[in-house]
């Protein structure tokens, strides 16, 4: 947050006089906003009044948790794209991730530094100038806008590449002799090559042959350098991993007799965390209990500054793929020394929780040690053992002898924990995932719903906890970190789910502040109803993405004021830096955080929110990839799904069955002008008033499939809904063209084949809200 102005002023302020203040400072609370101006009592009572009404009156908007800010304000730093340039040849940014009605900014270059292109990516610092927002141009982020992956197509003309990214628009002719070692179907990296050519298809330079588009593959390595997602280590890092050798006891605790068990996907490779529980025998805490959870102490390999700590800020964290990882650090410290596997001595830093018997956390201290695995747990072993024979579990070989001694108290804790979670209230969005089962010949065997067992949300609710007390150590021990921050929904988000709720007979108070009480209150109250997946997708779709900043805001999907990344840096580097927080605060050894690290955590904050968004983008692509692969066969096949997404070039569908979505051009719907009406969701023929909707079950053929860029393309089959007679008047967005009709301008580039634009994904925390384990963020 940005400081207030220093300069002084008195008495209440007009409503102009407190908005040029907040345009000033960026944003303020209110008790800085009562002090700049001196107000005390009855004014401070008057200003909160204000503020309300601004709020409600969408002048003012929610920045952090307590803060305030103009609406439409534009933080003092961010990331932002690179989206236009004038007649005059100036350029505009806009917020990454931000709506195409958010506001853009003028680019001020740095005359010291190369000017970015269009779609490259900027860290800016943003100003309210005389002519609007402008943004000084602090570095550019992204410097590959000139290569393009594709796929090589021979024909008796020439040689081109056909971009598998499907907004790309570059097609690129390579030369004969470059062609000549070139087969139909290879998967490059080419270069645009500089010309004055004004027409026709763009020269390419062949940078590197990546792969053949047939094999199984080729999805996620498609995406991992699409995204550019580092691939593999260096020499020297593999070396000086090879080098590193297990910790002695010498300033550690030693936690070897504790009995800790690991409990992860039963294909983990790489185990960062281990949990016991115990009942606190206190007699002050009666009822209470005791919960341990030892992360592997992964800053007892990687010390700052040397090219093992530089190439996994580089990367920033692991990549998961359905077929491979592309991992944070070298096997032999990911799946080896860091791993705490079964048996076998490890380095920890290790958190002893205690809390009450209604879940209150009591206290926590922090350990230095050595420990011990007891067992290895899949989360469906532990679940089956805790369901028991007459339930379709029981025990086995390795559950049955630790029953009484570890899983009974670790469900029993977590039971005690779970009362303090229910009071915290923290959001519960419901999360569809798939998991896609790879065949051995590299071929799909199958996409599965991921199931939400009582073992993952018992490791969830351990390791936020574990979160929360680094987080608050560190805040008491004055030492700066990288926080986990998931900001408040912003007032143009909350605006637009209060209209679409409107549209279902659902009432939602504009001037009403959201949080996730309201929120859940809403979820519960359609949860057994017709439109429960459509408010759970909107619900989730008004969320603000979660990012890492040394300024804290708190956790508002998790309602904590205080969270922090600290239980998996074997595979986040934002937990390598608390860790090393921990250590410098707490005295536990020489291998803390640095100053010069303190000096650099914002941009490190800024680093590995990128890689992970990097690393998402990448994942979420290769998932359709793979998933459209598994349909190619089925194009003719008729499915059931449910409208996810409702734009003026056509509808989303996703289907029941997979999960996948495709595309149903607007073009395709009927013999009529569809208009969309933005707030009602919807797409809406101009003549008959029958429309289709966002959250409705539809039935739809599939018509194409192409994995090479993921895309899916289906044909409605379910007619639309009638005209309402009692929905308001719809707000009429751009028209869509319906065949033979010809309309006022055709769909957006490639809408209606599989190179078409993707599905929203907005508004979406990490990759959801539910989760801290491997492949999902919170």
């Amino acid at each position: 947050m940005t400081k207030p102005p220093r300069k002084p002023a008195a008495g209440l302020p007009d409503e102009a006089t407190l908005l040029a203040f907040l345009r000033e400072a960026g944003s303020a609370e209110k008790g800085d906003i009562a002090r700049h101006f001196g107000l005390k009592g009855e004014d401070r009572r008057r200003l909160r009044e204000m503020i309300r009404g601004l709020e409600a009156s969408g002048k003012l908007g929610k920045r952090g948790r307590k803060g305030f800010s103009e609406a439409g304000a534009l933080p003092p730093v961010g990331v932002a794209d690179v989206i236009e340039k004038d007649s005059d040849g100036d350029l505009y940014v806009r917020m990454v991730e931000a709506s195409p009605d958010a506001p853009k900014a003028l680019l001020i270059p740095d005359k010291g530094k190369p000017a970015p292109g269009l779609g490259d990516r900027v860290l800016a610092k943003f100003e309210l100038g005389p002519n609007g927002w402008e943004a000084r141009l602090i570095k550019t982020l992204d410097t590959n806008n000139n290569r393009v992956l594709g796929v090589i197509r021979k024909s008796n003309k020439e040689t081109r590449v056909e971009p598998v990214d499907r907004r790309s628009k570059d097609v690129l002719i390579v030369s004969a002799l470059q062609a000549a070692d070139l087969r139909d179907g290879d998967l490059v990296l080419a270069a645009i090559e500089k010309s004055d050519q004004r027409y026709g298809h763009k020269r390419g330079k062949i940078l590197e042959t990546v792969g053949r588009e047939d094999d199984p593959r080729a999805a996620s390595l498609i995406a991992i350098h699409t995204h550019g997602v580092p691939m593999g280590f260096s020499e020297a890092v593999e070396q000086e991993a090879e080098n590193q050798d297990l910790p002695t006891l010498k300033g550690r605790d030693d936690l070897r007799d504790i009995p800790f068990v690991t409990i992860d996907p039963a294909d983990a490779r790489d185990h960062d965390d281990a949990v016991y529980a115990q009942r606190d025998e206190d007699p002050k805490n009666e009822g209470g209990w005791i919960v341990w959870v030892a992360i592997a102490d992964v800053a007892a390999y990687v010390r700052p500054n040397t090219s093992l700590d530089r190439e996994a800020r580089a990367k920033g964290n692991s990549t998961y793929f359905p077929d491979r990882v592309e991992p944070m650090l070298p096997e032999r410290l990911s799946n080896g020394l860091c791993s705490l596997k079964e048996g076998e001595n490890r380095a920890t830093l290790a958190v002893r929780m205690v809390f009450d018997k209604d879940g209150r956390k009591m206290g926590h201290k922090f350990h230095r040690g050595l420990m011990r695995s007891h067992a290895k747990l899949s989360y469906e072993q532990a679940q089956a053992a805790i369901d028991g024979v007459e339930n379709g579990g029981g025990t086995d070989d390795t559950t049955g002898p630790i029953m009484d001694a570890i899983l009974y108290p670790l469900w029993n804790a977590y039971n005690t924990m779970l009362k303090g979670r229910l009071k915290r209230a923290p959001l519960q969005i419901d999360s569809a995932e798939r998991r896609i089962r790879m065949a051995p010949d590299g071929g799909i065997a199958s996409i599965e719903k991921r199931v939400s067992l009582e073992a993952h949300r018992l490791i969830e609710e351990m390791m936020v906890q574990a979160n929360v007390c680094a987080a608050e150590t560190l805040e008491a021990k004055r030492t700066p970190l990288i926080f986990r921050v998931h900001d408040t929904p912003s007032q143009e988000k909350v605006f637009n789910l209060a209209d679409f709720l409107s549209t279902l007979g659902k009432p939602w108070n504009k001037g009403e502040a959201p949080t996730t009480k309201r929120f859940n209150r809403l979820l519960d109250e359609t949860r057994d109803g017709p439109h429960a997946e459509v408010v759970n997708e909107v619900v989730l779709r008004s969320q603000m993405q979660a990012i890492y900043s040394p300024d804290n805001v708190g956790h508002f999907g998790l309602n904590l004021d205080r969270y922090a990344h600290f239980t998996s840096p074997i595979r986040r580097y934002s937990d390598l830096i608390v860790h090393r927080g921990l250590i410098r605060a707490l005295n536990l050894g020489p291998d803390g955080l640095t100053d010069r690290e303190i000096a650099e955590l914002p941009a490190i904050a800024d680093q590995v929110t990128l890689t992970e968004r990097r690393s998402m983008a990448a994942e979420r692509d290769a998932m359709d990839r793979y998933i459209a692969a598994f349909l190619e066969d089925r194009v003719g096949a008729t499915f059931t799904g449910r409208i996810t997404g409702v734009t003026r070039f056509g509808l989303f569908v996703r289907l029941d069955e997979t999960g996948a979505d495709g595309l149903v051009p607007v073009s395709s719907l009927g013999h009529e002008y569809f208009t969309h009406d933005d707030r009602a969701h919807a797409l809406v023929g101009e003549r008959s008033g029958q429309r289709y909707t966002l959250g409705r079950t539809v039935e739809v053929r599939l018509k194409e499939a192409t994995p090479i860029t993921g895309g899916l393309v289906f044909e409605m089959l379910s007619d639309p809904e009638p005209r309402d007679p009692n929905a308001p008047a719809p707000r009429l967005g751009l028209r869509g063209r319906g065949p033979g009709t010809g309309g006022n301008g055709p769909p957006k580039r490639g809408a209606g084949r599989p190179g078409g634009p993707k599905p929203p994904r907005g508004g979406r925390p990490s990759g959801g809200l539910k989760g801290v384990r491997k492949g999902k963020r919170r």
